[in-house]
């Protein structure tokens, strides 16, 4: 979130006069709003496009599958467990618990002989726009319908997936800690679990298996017929639930109605006068532009922004999570995590790819002295339980801060009125229809299985 002083805001101070703190030829100095205006312009901020609306047969069939415990391999947890409308889309977590686990938000508890999982569960606000190209803290989906899809598959892909988010909704249900449980598990029901005894890397399988599933149920396939009536059920795959998982979350979740949003689209009263001078900050001298770029608020990069290790890891280098690192194999992207968007940001904690923070004006401040914050990080902000898993060791934090972002390097401790003005300002991301998305959920599902725990 931070450059210097001296690199950020000149244009902007340059182009709203303010160099002598009044108009350079002796008139008015500008107000506030043309000063954000400038600086908004100057950071090519404009209205958040949605794109065109879902067709509304796709949107009903992927939200009876985005609650569907039946996506799992134990039957026991669906996509909705982790991204649920009660906790804004996310789940209240650090790091989320998949398969075996029960309850749902901060007071779900991991099955027994269960591994946590190693990030963080993002939020799905305005995933389905179509400026998005990249997916996942470690960006390991990227691309687009034009040029197509890099992902864990590889070519294993099925084509005609209708967007970038589409191609995210193909792995969760891959992942044995998530939601395909382990070979030799049995599901709710006592039946062997059918989906865990494939391999890991047989993609095309585990699809298989899960549509399977789906299609003996009649409730699914006359949705499915519903959504997709020119393809003959004998040739419905996996790709097609997944898109319209994608067409669910980008027609329920994009949410485009945030004082900011207003302000942007010209209503100078839509924010206060303390989250214009947070703006200010913003995409001035704090610095927070740098990499929250854009209309999504985020560059879609990876950065190391020495955030602490907490969690079990990932992979072999377990405990440790080299986050974009893991992907490209090279040792310049360990701990380096794509920045995320912003918007009700304030609703969606704890913040960081590994919930580090679990306050955000602790994840705001965190920005402007990372070395300092990481090197006496506060591991009592934790709930008991993820307290053991931070990695402090003295070798671990030099490896983080080996990669730190250059952007990161010079402390720039603010005021606490300069914290407060920023924190005014990512509140006023937040979407009033996001406070309250409890009518999302459905009474019930196509499997039968229950939905509201």
């Amino acid at each position: 979130m931070q450059r210097s002083r001296e690199a950020i805001f000149p244009a902007v101070l340059i182009a709203a006069g303010l160099l002598a703190g009044c108009g350079g030829d002796g008139s008015a100095p500008p107000t506030v709003d043309q000063q954000l205006r400038s600086a908004m312009h100057t950071a090519q901020i404009t209205p958040l496009e949605p794109g065109p609306a879902p067709a509304p047969a796709k949107v009903a069939l992927g939200r009876a599958l985005m609650f569907d415990k039946e996506l799992s391999g134990n039957r026991d947890i669906s996509c909705a467990t982790c991204h649920h409308p009660l906790m804004h889309t996310a789940d209240g977590l650090s790091v989320s618990m998949g398969t075996g686990g029960s309850g749902l938000g901060p007071t779900r508890t991991l099955g027994e002989g269960r591994s946590l999982i190693p990030r963080n569960a993002t939020d799905v606000f305005n995933r389905g726009v179509a400026l998005w190209t990249t997916m996942f803290w470690d960006m390991r989906v990227t691309g687009t319908t034009v040029t197509g899809f890099t992902t864990p598959a590889h070519d294993a892909l099925p084509p005609g997936l209708d967007s970038i988010l589409a191609a995210q909704a193909m792995f969760p249900v891959t992942s044995r800690d998530e939601m395909r449980g382990k070979a030799g598990d049995d599901d709710v029901f006592g039946q062997p679990n059918e989906v865990a005894l494939l391999a890991d890397t047989d993609f095309t399988g585990i699809w298989a298996a899960l549509s399977q599933r789906l299609l003996r149920i009649p409730a699914y396939i006359a949705l499915f017929s519903d959504a997709y009536p020119d393809v003959p059920t004998e040739q419905l795959g996996f790709q097609h639930a997944a898109d319209a998982l994608a067409a669910f979350e980008n027609a329920t979740w994009t949410l485009l109605d945030s004082p900011w949003d207003r302000y942007v689209g010209g209503d100078d009263s839509a924010l206060s006068q303390t989250a214009k001078r947070g703006a200010l900050l913003f995409f001035g001298t704090a610095g927070c532009a740098g990499c929250h770029t854009g209309n999504l608020l985020t560059d879609q990069q990876p950065h190391d922004i020495a955030v602490p290790q907490v969690g079990p890891g990932k992979g072999t280098e377990a405990p440790l999570d080299f986050g974009r690192g893991r992907e490209t194999g090279n040792v310049a992207d360990r701990y380096k995590f794509r920045t995320p968007p912003l918007r009700n940001v304030a609703l969606t904690g704890p913040w960081m790819h590994d919930g580090a923070y679990t306050t955000l004006e602790g994840a705001v401040r965190h920005h402007f002295d990372p070395v300092t914050a990481l090197r006496h990080y506060d591991v009592t902000q934790l709930a008991a339980d993820m307290q053991s898993t931070v990695q402090g060791n003295e070798e671990t934090l030099t490896a983080i801060l080996a990669n730190l972002d250059p952007l990161l390097a010079t402390p720039h401790p603010p005021s606490d009125s300069e914290v407060n003005d920023l924190l005014t300002f990512l509140e006023a991301l937040t979407d009033p229809a996001a406070a309250d998305l409890g009518g999302d959920i459905p009474d019930s599902v196509p499997s039968g299985l229950p939905v509201r725990d």
